[in-house]
């Protein structure tokens, strides 16, 4: 039993608003903020670690209705809604440190990626009064929320608390979606494992190969404005955004590694076919089975020609407006203006390794599109679907990945990246894990103000793409 009413609203006068409660105060949990007190809430009270007081208090200091305490401790006690931001590594150590100084009959929350620890350590720590429905928004903070995904678990709760959470959070202008905690950890696997690895993996053999891609002339236009923008964007966050989902995750552990196994396999399967003897039958023979290697993971993934697959609007826009995003430019072949007919083909090894994956995983990608995708997950199956479903985008790509030899250095750093992160994932180590992401971030870190813009403006055009097809 709560004690405040659940159909609660920001528009309500000031003494009878419920006291929201953030525990973590890093990129989301001040987004929770910001976006609370826009929208009228009155009494927001945050937190942070004790030695970020002061410069807390100073960040929210003209910022309406948030008051900034010391510690979880007068957080917890005065709030009706808790949510705990913070860390999926830290989250057990956080909530039994103050999960006993819980306010009598509140709601308690947290916004973890990976919610079987949340879960254990709320059952753990919480007084038994306390309602636990949990949340977790699948965008980053510099992505606009309005439409995207926002997950609801109502786990230990009357439905009138999942009522008043709803009405709590429904400034956000995100499209509500209700797991348990086992399914959310499933989804969030499928929807953001394996697409974290391809990009750290893509951004890292860059980086080995101390070569900016969009530079050279040949990773640039179409797709690859899509897998460079991405793979940027992911750089310029916090390693830790990732590492808890992929090491606290056991679906994603399993995914990691079979996606190294899919980009080894096929790469192997490239050297083969490209290096068969003068003979034209072995070499027919070698090249088959890369292909039937590829079309069978069309064919699982992406269904035969009368599937829903098939039929559906694609996710992508023209090649042609993904360009304007592009850091670099298409070289024309007669060297005037850049243009379309200058793009060189290669392997696009990720993707083929992404869609490989999904097959022997037996993900529905589609699906999870449907119900709780990411913007990042979005734009890159949207660009698996460009590839796979264009016979001669996919066709070149494999004839690409068996005569030619000028990517295939950049397929074998690719390849070696792949595996270290899935081995990096199943050692568990988040030191190690930090250590990796740092050495590639430091690359790339002069270049983020580059793409960032660049970057959301992408992201911004392919979403409103996805709201007009909503309403198509």
């Amino acid at each position: 039993m709560i004690y405040t009413s659940p159909n609660v609203s920001p528009n309500d006068p000031l003494d009878q608003q419920p006291t929201i409660g953030l525990i973590g105060m890093g990129l989301m949990g001040s987004m929770y903020a910001k976006l609370l007190s826009q929208a009228g809430w009155k009494k927001i009270h945050v937190c942070d670690q004790a030695s970020k007081y002061e410069e807390l208090k100073a960040r929210f200091n003209d910022v309406p209705g948030v008051i900034v305490f010391p510690d979880g401790h007068a957080v917890a006690r005065s709030s009706d809604f808790i949510i705990y931001s913070v860390e999926a590594e830290f989250i057990d150590r956080v909530v039994a440190e103050y999960g006993p100084s819980t306010k009598l009959n509140a709601i308690v929350a947290g916004q973890t990626s990976v919610k079987a620890p949340e879960k254990a350590a709320f059952e753990k720590y919480l007084p038994p009064d306390a309602s636990i429905v949990s949340c977790h928004s699948l965008h980053g903070p510099s992505v606009n929320p309005i439409g995207q995904p926002l997950i609801l678990i109502k786990h230990r709760a009357p439905d009138s608390a999942l009522t008043f959470v709803e009405n709590v959070l429904r400034c956000f202008g995100s499209r509500y979606v209700y797991l348990s905690y086992e399914d959310h950890d499933i989804v969030t696997a499928n929807t953001q494992a394996v697409t974290h690895a391809a990009f750290l993996s893509m951004g890292t053999a860059w980086a080995s190969a101390a070569s900016y891609p969009w530079e050279q002339g040949l990773y640039v236009g179409g797709i690859e404005t899509v897998k460079v923008n991405l793979a940027l964007r992911i750089y310029s966050n916090a390693w830790h955004v990732y590492a808890g989902l992929a090491i606290l995750n056991p679906q994603a552990r399993e995914q990691i590694n079979q996606y190294a196994k899919s980009a080894t396999e096929l790469f192997k399967l490239m050297i083969e076919a490209g290096t068969a003897s003068n003979s034209d039958t072995e070499a027919e023979v070698r090249g088959r089975k890369l292909r039937d290697r590829v079309e069978w993971g069309r064919k699982i993934v992406f269904g035969d020609e009368e599937s829903d697959q098939r039929r559906r609007r694609p996710i992508l826009l023209s090649e042609d407006i993904l360009d304007r995003f592009s850091l670099g430019q298409v070289p024309s072949p007669n060297g005037g203006s850049p243009s379309r007919s200058g793009y060189r083909p290669n392997s696009h090894l990720s993707l083929l390794a992404m869609v490989d994956c999904w097959a022997h995983l037996n993900i529905e990608p589609f699906h999870h599109l449907a119900l709780a995708a990411t913007p990042l997950f979005r734009l890159f199956l949207g660009v698996a679907e460009h590839l796979f479903l264009s016979s001669s985008l996919l066709s070149a790509a494999v004839h690409s990945a068996i005569y030619d030899t000028w990517h295939r250095s950049d397929d074998l750093e690719f390849v070696v990246a792949a595996r270290g992160w899935s081995q990096a994932v199943k050692f568990g180590n988040f030191e190690v894990y930090r250590k990796r992401f740092d050495e590639t971030r430091q690359f790339f870190e002069s270049r983020f103000a580059e793409v960032g813009t660049l970057g959301s403006e992408m992201i911004k055009t392919v979403m409103e793409s996805k709201v007009e097809e909503e309403d198509y």
